[in-house]
């Protein structure tokens, strides 16, 4: 069996929200059921399981009630940082399960089915894969002194979720003790050797942050 565990432990600070970004409303509902739905579009048997703070659970089943959402999920708690939250998340799926995982943002809502199922299936093959896009604004990169120059952007891919691993190969991964590279959890996988697979994303893949991004997402759910 397969799985995702969806990561959703935002405040929504820099979005001066009320709610945690990921209960925040996008067309008259949550952020995370759009997410969670996208992922169940994509696979109707994938086992889910969402990652929220302990003091959102209540709130979170509240949401549920409210807009009826039916869904099955599995709920469990996060942890200090995104490295603890993925592995409480981890933990949750049976022993004897032998399949491949994905971890991806709660605000991620836009992901699309044919980059899900991508994913999957290159980590079906090789054991890992990351969606990726062409970086296109320039970039340039600061030395000491406030110097600086430019790269060559098309050495540069932008990373986005879900990144998706065999079970028992992001097992091995999580065994190791947090360091601060990890920034995402393909870093960590890269932290026991392992070369991370790249499959095309999708632009509109976009983690929703500020004001601005909330007014992008309301348009990409009228298209």
């Amino acid at each position: 069996m397969d799985y995702v565990i969806i990561v959703a432990g935002g405040q929504g600070l820099r979005m001066g929200l009320p709610v945690p970004k990921q209960f925040a409303l996008v067309a008259g509902r949550p952020v995370l059921m759009h997410t969670i739905a996208r992922f169940h579009e994509a696979d109707p048997l994938l086992g889910i399981i969402v990652v929220l703070p302990a003091d959102q659970h209540d709130y979170w089943n509240d949401l549920c009630r409210e807009h009826d959402f039916r869904i099955e999920h599995t709920v469990v708690s996060g942890g200090e940082t995104r490295f603890h939250s993925s592995q409480n998340g981890l933990r949750a799926i049976p022993d004897d399960v032998d399949g491949v995982v994905g971890i991806h943002d709660g605000v991620r809502p836009f992901v699309s089915v044919e980059v899900i199922r991508r994913c999957y299936a290159e980590a079906r093959r090789s054991g890992s894969a990351i969606p990726v896009v062409p970086v296109v604004d320039t970039l340039r990169i600061v030395g000491e002194g406030n110097g600086s120059h430019n790269v060559d952007r098309s050495q540069f891919r932008a990373v986005q979720t879900p990144q998706v691993f065999s079970i028992g190969l992001l097992r091995e991964a999580f065994r190791q003790q947090w360091r601060p590279e990890f920034t995402d959890d393909a870093s960590v996988v890269e932290g026991i050797g392992v070369k991370i697979g790249m499959v095309e994303g999708n632009r509109e893949n976009v983690k929703l942050t500020t004001p601005l991004d909330m007014l992008v997402a309301e348009e990409l759910c009228r298209m």
